[in-house]
């Protein structure tokens, strides 16, 4: 620095107020000072000056693993996001969702200085009273439920799984039977949830529920249990990836689709469109979720006190892997 006050004629100071971007500094002083800088190759600390403003332009993210399309693509959204409002990305990705994982992760971006962290935690744990968070941390939940301790932003698990069923329903099934996400996952709760409050509420027969594990090979293995339910005429898959297997399932077993079994997806994966048959399936607006989330991160580091769930509205896309219901007609003596 005192190389470069040296050779444009200038006080320490300046240089480093033209570092920090002070509009006081006349504009022809700041031309010296930046071709100084360009001709000695000088570049300013950036993680001295966040130490002393406090602001390190960084935000944490902690999810649970990176082989779940939802947290893979609300991350990606929330990076772009925050890339736009200048702020570093670092991730911590945890091996499994337990409390002393999470504390630990919080003390690791605590010991790399961010601002504030976004928590993608798909399981039952931030609304257990006994996990305890650091509270000079400012938090945004995503994917899961905070007992009001901290801002959610959330996609419509429930709008989304009613709009699916109604789809089915509309289309003249009697009922509709549903490959369920894992029992501990909060978003696979609320579809589930959805699913047997539409039907109970219009007096239809809820089958048994059936539990994957977000994976093609679990959605084959519903399936193939569901192409020997001759009643089955509709089902409503919580992913993509399970309505894959079930797809296949249904092929190997003869049960054309959607001509003996309509389906219905979730999360409109860039691959659902070429499914056979194309996919019908509920679509999650993941940038929306991921700029929602840095909306309100931005707002608590500028003071604001947020609390509550911003639910993303989903969309129903329909492609060839429903039809309406056709009841066999009596085979002739």
């Amino acid at each position: 620095m005192a190389d470069v006050a040296q050779l444009a004629g200038v006080s320490s100071q300046t240089v480093s107020r033209v570092s920090n971007g002070d509009a006081a500094v006349v504009d022809s002083t700041r031309e010296r000072v930046l071709a100084a800088m360009k001709e000695l190759g000088y570049r300013p600390n950036s993680a001295a000056r966040a130490l002393k403003r406090g602001d390190f332009r960084a935000m944490g993210v902690i999810t649970m693993g990176l082989s779940s399309t939802g947290n893979v693509r609300t991350l990606e959204a929330i990076a772009s996001c925050a890339a736009r409002e200048g702020y570093a990305v670092t991730l911590i990705p945890l091996d499994a969702p337990t409390q002393d994982n999470v504390k630990g992760a919080f003390t690791r971006l605590d010991e790399l200085a961010v601002d504030a962290v976004a928590l993608i935690m798909e399981v039952h744990l931030l609304d257990t009273a006994s996990l305890t968070l650091p509270p000079h941390v400012k938090v945004v939940v995503v994917d899961s439920d905070s007992s009001g301790r901290f801002p959610v932003v959330d996609t419509d698990q429930r709008q989304g799984a009613r709009t699916a069923v109604r789809h089915l329903l509309d289309l003249d099934h009697r009922t509709v039977w549903h490959v369920a996400g894992p029992k501990e996952s909060f978003a696979a709760g609320h579809r589930a949830a959805a699913w047997e409050e539409l039907l109970l509420q219009e007096g239809r027969t809820v089958p048994p529920l059936l539990r994957g594990d977000w994976t093609p090979d679990a959605g084959y293995e519903a399936g193939l249990r569901l192409a020997d339910e001759p009643d089955c005429t509709a089902v409503f898959v919580a992913n993509d990836q399970m309505a894959l297997g079930v797809l296949r399932a249904m092929h190997e077993s003869g049960r054309r689709v959607p001509e003996d079994v309509s389906v219905v997806g979730f999360d409109d994966i860039p691959d659902a469109g070429s499914f056979i048959p194309p996919l019908t399936t509920v679509r999650q607006d993941f940038a929306r979720v991921g700029q929602l989330c840095v909306d309100a991160i931005l707002r608590e580091l500028r003071g604001e006190t947020l609390m509550g769930t911003t639910l993303v509205p989903t969309d129903l896309v329909v492609r060839r892997s429903t039809a309406r219901y056709a009841e066999a007609s009596p085979q002739e003596g």
